[in-house]
This record gives C-alpha cells, sequence and structure tokens, in this order.
C-alpha cells in the first residue's frame, strides 16, 4: 500500500482552459512552500507531471528521492480548447462546453480528452506507482487529483469534479484499499 500525497503545482494565473500548454508556476511564495514543504512525509520520493509548472514546484519541495518525470500525470488534454478563454469557448460552442462541463466522462474538447480518458491514464499510472514505496509524493494538476479521488472514493465523475483544488494543497489517499486521508489540506 502507498499513500499518494497529491500536490497541485504553483499558481499560473492564467484565465484560460489549461491543461498540456507548458506554463510556468508562480513559487514567490516561499513561505506556503516551507509549511508545505514541512508537511510532506520527508523521506519519501517526489514523481511529477513533465509539466514545468509541477517540475520546479517539485524541485521546490526540499532535498528528496526524484522519480522520473511521468507524462501521465498531466492534466486533461483540452484540444482545440487549449489556453483559450471559457467565454470565448462558451461562445463558439455553448451546447458542447456545457456538456463537457456538467457531465463529464465521454464528452472531449474537439482534438482533445474526454474526463474518462484522463481518469483511465492517471489510474494506470498510479497503479504502475502504487507499492514502490510507503509513501509516494506526486506533484501534478487539478483534474488528476480529481481524478485519484474519484477512485479512491468511487465516486460518479460529477460528485468527483465538485471537489475544490487548490495550488499548492496537498490530498492524500491509498488505492489499495481505497481511502481518503486529506482532501485540499493547505498547510
Amino acid at each position: 500500500m502507498t499513500r499518494f500525497w497529491l500536490v497541485r503545482h504553483g499558481p499560473t494565473h492564467a484565465k484560460s482552459m489549461v491543461g498540456w500548454t507548458d506554463l510556468a508556476a508562480d513559487l514567490s511564495d516561499t513561505a506556503a512552500l516551507a509549511r508545505l514543504n514541512a508537511h510532506l512525509p520527508p523521506d519519501a520520493p517526489v514523481i511529477s507531471s513533465d509539466l514545468s509548472r509541477a517540475i520546479t514546484t517539485a524541485d521546490a519541495l526540499g532535498p528528496r528521492p526524484r522519480l522520473p518525470h511521468d507524462p501521465a500525470l498531466r492534466e486533461m488534454h483540452f484540444g482545440k480548447w487549449e489556453a483559450r478563454a471559457f467565454a470565448e469557448i462558451e461562445a463558439e460552442a455553448p451546447d458542447h462546453i456545457r456538456a463537457f462541463w456538467e457531465t463529464p466522462g465521454d464528452i472531449a474538447p474537439p482534438g482533445g480528452e474526454s474526463w474518462n480518458t484522463l481518469a483511465g491514464r492517471i489510474w494506470a499510472a498510479l497503479d504502475r506507482h502504487d507499492g514502490r514505496a510507503p509513501d509516494l509524493i506526486v506533484v501534478t494538476h487539478f483534474g488528476p487529483i480529481v481524478a485519484a479521488l474519484q477512485r479512491a472514493e468511487n465516486l460518479s465523475p460529477e460528485t468527483a469534479f465538485a471537489h475544490r483544488i487548490d495550488n499548492l494543497s496537498v490530498t492524500c489517499l491509498t488505492l489499495t484499499p481505497p481511502g481518503v486521508l486529506a482532501v485540499n489540506h493547505r498547510p
């Protein structure tokens, strides 16, 4: 059994749909990073998505063993909606974007991935890492953290998607057996 310490990367301040766009994280809140670092298990290995906002956040967590970046831990791929404002997409495709948010499942942005595709990708990645260590710090994104919660709590996509996951927060859970120890904890 592995306790997954899921950390959402530092803020990007983007006001658009950011999935695979590689934006930098704002890590200027050194006090928040120090509290986060102190809260996490000191000897746990760290893995991150391969996007720079996750990598630099993981780098800021102090001297811990690092595993190679895992592209399977990326945020959802928003396809043609990537890096565009919600209002712009709603003006162009109101029914499609509303269905995408209100009934997450098999509906995908044009050229992007659906919630179910993201969840399957994240679940497979976590399964690959389950049992590697008693504790594993995973620096990732909103969607992957919510997908992990969906599985650990056996939630519908709609219920899982309602969780709030702040930047630099910790969600701690296990998959075998499934259990949630903390959601959106801000140390």
